[in-house]
Parts: structure tokens; C-alpha cells; sequence
């Protein structure tokens, strides 16, 4: 169960987090499959607390033989003991927290592999209603933050509980109102936890939510700076980015304030308890109840729950800030496994229908049947309007129209990418992993080596089989003409491809995925006058021979196609021969006589 993130000033509507009932049980889904290391680390845990209890006895029988006069040679056992208990424990501690901090890492790998493969499945909508500072803001602070809990706060919590269980036992052992007069700390210490916890979940969610609004602000006013001094916007952002961080600043003091008042009241707790035991040693002492040894180790006892104490009440602040971040990775890993809701159809307090399915057909029979889809990214924005297309098998198809006639969204609705609001998608099943591949203009050079990068869409290719693909897009002159041809790196820090390149290198990672289904948004658009008509000749031999749906950008793709689909508010208004819809005066036709007055049109070579 996740409930929706509270939502900042930005207007976003961010990912949901989980509810903390919800997030343990998803702790518990990822710890299951390792019970046996768990068990293992605490019980080895166990047993070295248990022997370092042995301390505290052997320093009271010290004190005993001191003030009992006794021989110094009375002093070679308890010694010689206590050097084993701590040869023993130290052993045994690391051997311990050794198997508590791989139960930790291996959970935590599982849980980024978890979170990893579901953000990658998110309806695109979903991401673009959130923003991508929530998303980053998860990915990167809130994964760190649970990083940085399992790495340290989980094996010394797990050690100092232990300690403290342990402890009180053995103050049990030597004689009960010790334990009684240590207890006199524990409501001190409950009231200081439940103070903490009741805040502290609250303002580190909101923490964490203002983090996201934050960078979300900062990724806009640089990724659109150009449009911002363009429209001299300098001041408006500034101020903007300025009071999302105030309020950052403001949620960071708070929590710097909480934690000082926490270790306040911890500090009283341990006075009242320290003086509680030591006066309960003095009167057991002066009855005879107990050996001056006795009394000493019930002191020291108390005095070695202070770090434990401290530190398992201390961890509640790494604990209550990873539990925010672990809600806010679970509520996304939730959000994937959950349908999409139908937004636009379902009625106010009612459950949306459940995603729709997509069905999958024999490669014998490839083509793409849309039936009845309509789409809406919220109540009151439908995009598409039961629309209905299909292609045969080897067909190209290209979709034309105005912007916002819902080209793109047909498009991914079509390559699986998003899910419509309502209809049925029937999809080929391809002949390899890949039956459906969709190349649009914002393609993303990957870091790494230009063969590694090729290779993402098909691993197990061969350099000739690199080759051939780049030969097939135009691509290969330049490839080989790197500094290292196919070993050059490119990407981030690499070797930088300019934006057709780039597309040539999403064509050929097509090609070598070699999809029943080929699907191009505008994949031409960002080459520019002077590489357009190289990525369509790149695009044309990518998609040869096989079913291919085309977002036109240009109108020589139209004029390319098989046939040609035109959309306009979401519905499909004409479809037929590039000729014959320029022909008949239609809306096509108007977007002909736009598009070509001051150009001639190429024709299909």
C-alpha cells in the first residue's frame, strides 16, 4: 500500500511512498531469502556479547581479592581470563558483523536491482506528471541514504540490542534490584524515543520531499538556460531555486535541533540510572547482601549501557531517516507492479480499470493491431480518442500531424511503453528477446567503448556483426575512423558524438536488436538541414524488411511510407498513399501545401 508524496510548490505530481506497514513488509520480502545468514550473524552475536559479559564479574573479583588482602598471585586467574574473554569476543564480534554486513549488502543490492528494473518500467506519463528531480532525488539520495544505514547503523544496532538484552540479564544475575534501580533510566529513555520518532519520520519525509523539489528546480533552470536568459528569466529562477533551498535549509535545522534535544534527554536518563545502581550498591553493600566486587561490577555493568543505549537510541535518527528513503524506493517499486490508473475514465471515488493488455503474436503473422485506444495523462486531458490502426506485416506506416495531435503517445502506446487508458494493443513476438524497438530523437549515448555501446542491444554480437549493422545505418566510414574504431569510448568524458552520429548509433543498435517491430518518434529530428537527409537514408535501410510505424518529422518520410495515418486531436482523420491524401484536399493535403511551399518535396528514391 503507498500513499501519494506530499506535493511541493513545483506542481508536480510526485511518486508515491509507501506506508510503513507496507515498507516492512517489503523488508521482510528481501531479507526472506537469506533467513540463514540472519540467524547465523545474530546468533554468533549473541554468543560474543554473552562472553564479554564475563568482563564486568572478573573486575569485581579483582576488587575483591584487593580489599580482601589476599596474595597477588590470586590475581593471575582473573587476568589470565580476562585477556581470553577479550581475544574470544573480539573474534567472535568481527566474525559476527562480518555475516550481519553481508546479509546487509546483499539486501541491498537486491533492493537497488529492484528498484532499478521497475523505474524502467514506469509509465512514461507517470515520470513526466513527477518530474525527473523526484525520481533522481530516489535514485540518488534516498538509495545512499539506505546505503549508509545498512552499512553501519544495521550491524551496530543488531550489536548494541543484543548488549543492552544481555546486559540487563546479568544485572538480573547478581542480584535483581540492581536491575530494578537500572530501570529507573528506562522510562526516561522510552519517553525520549517516542518524542524522536513521532517527529522525526515526519520531518525527514518532508526533508527528503523538498530535496526532490529542490533539484527538480535546479535540473529545469539549467537544462532550459538558454530559454531562460532568452526571456531574461534569470531573477524569477534564482528566486525560485532560492526558496526551495531556504526551505531545505529550514527542514536540515529542524532536524539539527531534534537531535540536539534527543541527546538531552538521553543524558538525563543515564544519571538518574547511574545514581540509582550506585546507591543501590552502597545500602546492599552495608547490609551484606553483596561483595564490594558485586557492587562494582553491577556499576560497570550499568556504565557499559551507555554505549549501547546511546547508540541504539542514536541510530533512531539513521534508522527514521533510511525508513523515509526505504518508503520512498518501495513506493516506486509499488507503483510498477501496480497498473497505471485510467485517468480520465474512472469516476470519483471509484478504482481505475486495470492496464490493458498486450497481447503478443506469432512472428508468421507479424502486425500491429490497435483497437479502440484512447489515452489521458489526467482527468480532463485526453489525448487520444479510441483510435484504431493496423499494420501488415512489412508495412511502413507514418504517422503525420499537427504538434499535440498525439503522434508521440499513439507511438509509445504502440512500442509498449505506456499503457493506454483504455483499448487493446496486439503486438508481434519477434524473432529474439527484442520484438518491438522504439528509436526516438532523445536518444542517449551510453559510456563505454563504442562496441559495448552496440552491444546493449544484442551482447553476444561479434565485431563483424557490429560492422555490417553500422554499414547498414551509413555509419561504419566514420565509426572506423575514430581514434580506436570500435574501441574508442564514447559518451560522458569519451569521445562526444554530434546528434546524428548519435542517431546513427541508436539505428544500428535497432538493427542489431532486429525487432519484428521497428518504431521511429521523430528519431530525425535533432540532425539538423544538414544530416536530415543522411539519417533518413540511415533510417530507411534500418527499417527494411520489417513492420515500422514512423513519427513523420518531415513529410519525405510521408512521402516514403506505405501509407500514411494522419491524426489530428487525437483522433485518426485520414489514412491512405501519400498521393492520394495530397490529392484529395483533405487535412493531409493542407499539411503538404504547408510544409512544401518553400521546399521541394524528395521523392521516394
Amino acid at each position: 500500500m503507498t500513499t501519494d508524496s506530499p506535493t511541493p510548490d513545483t506542481g508536480a505530481e510526485l511518486l508515491p511512498i509507501a506506508t510503513p506497514a507496507r515498507t516492512r513488509a517489503a523488508l521482510r520480502t528481501l531479507i526472506r531469502p537469506d533467513r540463514g545468514l540472519a540467524l547465523t550473524g545474530i546468533g554468533i552475536l549473541v554468543a560474543a556479547t554473552a562472553v564479554g559479559l564475563l568482563v564486568q564479574p572478573l573486575l569485581g573479583r579483582i576488587v575483591d581479592i584487593v580489599a580482601d588482602g589476599r596474595p597477588a598471585g590470586d590475581l593471575t586467574l582473573p587476568v589470565v581470563l580476562l585477556v581470553a574473554v577479550a581475544v574470544v569476543q573480539g573474534l567472535t564480534t568481527t566474525l559476527g558483523l562480518t555475516r550481519i554486513a553481508r546479509l546487509g549488502e546483499t539486501v541491498l543490492a537486491r533492493l537497488r536491482e529492484r528498484f532499478v528494473e521497475r523505474a524502467l518500467n514506469l509509465p512514461a506519463d507517470r515520470l513526466e506528471r513527477a518530474g525527473a528531480g523526484d525520481l533522481t532525488a530516489r535514485v540518488t539520495g534516498d538509495v545512499a541514504r539506505v546505503a549508509e544505514a545498512v552499512r553501519s547503523a544495521l550491524p551496530e544496532m543488531a550489536r548494541s540490542v543484543l548488549a543492552i538484552l544481555l546486559t540487563l540479564g546479568a544485572l538480573a544475575l547478581l542480584d535483581v534490584r540492581f536491575l530494578l534501580a537500572a530501570l529507573l533510566a528506562v522510562p526516561v529513555q522510552l519517553l525520549t524515543a517516542r518524542w524522536y520518532v513521532r517527529r522525526a519520520l515526519t520531518l525527514y519525509a518532508d526533508q527528503r520531499v523538498a530535496n526532490g523539489a529542490q533539484q527538480q528546480q535546479l535540473l529545469e533552470t539549467i537544462g532550459g538556460a538558454v530559454t531562460v536568459r532568452g526571456h531574461r528569466l534569470e531573477e524569477q529562477h534564482t528566486e525560485r531555486s532560492a526558496g526551495r533551498s531556504r526551505k531545505a535549509v529550514d527542514l536540515t535545522m529542524r532536524s539539527v535541533n531534534l537531535v540536539l534535544g534527543f541527546y538531552g534527554r538521553l543524558h538525563i536518563a543515564e544519571y538518574i540510572g547511574l545514581a540509582a545502581v550506585l546507591i543501590a550498591g552502597f545500602w546492599l553493600v552495608r547490609d551484606g547482601a553483596v561483595s564490594i566486587g558485586t557492587a562494582t561490577a553491577a556499576a560497570l555493568y550499568f556504565h557499559s549501557l551507555f554505549g549501547p543505549v546511546n547508540a541504539a537510541l542514536v541510530l533512531l535518527d539513521d534508522a527514521q531517516s533510511a525508513a523515509a528513503g526505504l518508503a520512498r524506493l518501495v513506493g516506486v517499486t509499488d507503483l510498477a507492479e501496480q497498473p497505471e490508473p485510467a485517468a480520465g475514465k474512472a469516476e470519483a471515488g471509484k478504482a481505475a480499470p486495470a492496464s490493458v493488455p498486450r497481447q503478443r503474436i506469432a512472428s508468421s503473422e507479424a502486425a500491429v493491431a490497435v483497437h479502440a485506444v484512447s489515452h489521458a495523462y489526467g482527468p480532463g486531458r485526453p489525448v487520444l480518442h479510441e483510435v484504431s490502426l493496423t499494420l501488415e506485416p512489412g508495412e511502413h506506416v507514418a504517422l503525420v500531424g499537427t504538434s499535440g495531435a498525439g503522434k508521440s503517445t499513439l507511438a509509445r502506446i504502440v512500442a509498449g511503453v505506456q499503457q493506454p487508458t483504455s483499448g487493446t494493443v496486439t503486438a508481434p513476438a519477434g524473432s529474439g528477446e527484442a520484438s518491438v524497438v522504439l528509436v526516438t530523437q532523445e536518444v542517449h549515448v551510453f559510456t563505454g567503448t563504442l562496441a559495448e555501446d552496440l552491444r546493449l542491444a544484442r551482447p553476444e554480437a561479434t565485431d563483424a556483426d557490429l560492422r555490417a549493422a553500422l554499414s547498414t545505418v551509413h555509419a561504419l566510414d566514420w565509426a572506423e575512423a575514430l581514434p580506436d574504431g570500435l574501441a574508442t569510448v564514447v559518451g560522458e568524458g569519451g569521445h562526444r558524438l554530434d546528434p546524428a552520429r548519435a542517431q546513427q548509433l541508436a539505428l544500428a543498435r535497432l538493427v542489431l536488436a532486429d525487432p519484428a517491430l521497428a518504431v521511429l518518434d521523430e528519431a530525425t529530428a535533432e540532425a539538423g538541414s544538414a544530416g536530415a537527409r543522411v539519417l533518413e537514408r540511415s533510417a530507411e535501410a534500418a527499417l527494411d524488411g520489417r513492420t515500422a510505424l514512423v513519427v513523420a518529422h518531415r513529410l519525405t518520410q510521408a512521402v516514403a511510407a506505405d501509407r500514411v495515418v494522419v491524426l489530428e486531436a487525437g483522433r485518426v482523420v485520414e489514412s491512405g498513399p501519400h498521393d492520394e491524401l495530397r490529392d484529395a484536399d483533405g487535412p493531409y493535403a493542407a499539411l503538404w501545401r504547408a510544409w512544401s511551399g518553400s521546399r521541394t518535396a524528395a521523392p521516394h528514391p
